[in-house]
C-alpha cells in the first residue's frame, strides 16, 4: 500500500492549498472524502460477495458429502434388509421342514431316567454322616419341623 506518513500528508496538503486555492479546498476535500468512502464501500461489498460465494461453495461441498453419506447408509440399510429377508426365508423354510418331519416322523419320547439319582457318586451313608441335605425344604416347613413342642 501507500506509505503515507504525517510529513507526506502535510506536503500534499500544502501543494493542494497552493494549486486549488483556499476558497475551493474545503469543497474539493469533501468531494475526495465522499469518493474515498464510496470506494471503500465498494471494496467491502466486493469482499463480502467473494466471501459469500466461497461460503456457498463450501456449503455445497458439505451438502454433497452428506448426500453421498446418506446414499451409502441407505444402500447399506438395503443390503442389511435384503440379508435379513434371506435369513428369515431360510428360517421359515427350515421351520416348515422341521414341522413336516415332526408330523410324519417319530415323536419325542422321554428316556424315563431319573437324572437326579445319578448326579453324584457319593454313597448315601457318607452324605448322612456329613450332614448333606438330600431333600429341599421351604423355610416355613423347616421352621415347622424344628419348632419346639
Amino acid at each position: 500500500m501507500l506509505d503515507l506518513g504525517l510529513d507526506k500528508l502535510a506536503l500534499v496538503g500544502a501543494v493542494a492549498l497552493i494549486v486549488i486555492g483556499p476558497e475551493k479546498l474545503p469543497k474539493v476535500a469533501r468531494t475526495v472524502g465522499h469518493l474515498l468512502g464510496k470506494a471503500r464501500r465498494y471494496v467491502s461489498d466486493v469482499k463480502a460477495e467473494v466471501n459469500r460465494s466461497m461460503e456457498l461453495e463450501e456449503l455445497n461441498k458439505v451438502k454433497n458429502q452428506f448426500q453421498t453419506a446418506a446414499q451409502e447408509v441407505s444402500a447399506g440399510f438395503q443390503d442389511v434388509q435384503s440379508g435379513l429377508n434371506e435369513v428369515q426365508t431360510e428360517f421359515n423354510e427350515a421351520f416348515s421342514e422341521s414341522n413336516d418331519w415332526a408330523a410324519s416322523g417319530p415323536s419325542y419320547q422321554h428316556p424315563k431316567k431319573n437324572w437326579r439319582v445319578k448326579r453324584a457318586a457319593t454313597p448315601m451313608w457318607f452324605k448322612q454322616r456329613a450332614g448333606v441335605r438330600r431333600h429341599v425344604q421351604s423355610g416355613a416347613a423347616r421352621v415347622a419341623r424344628f419348632k419346639p413342642r
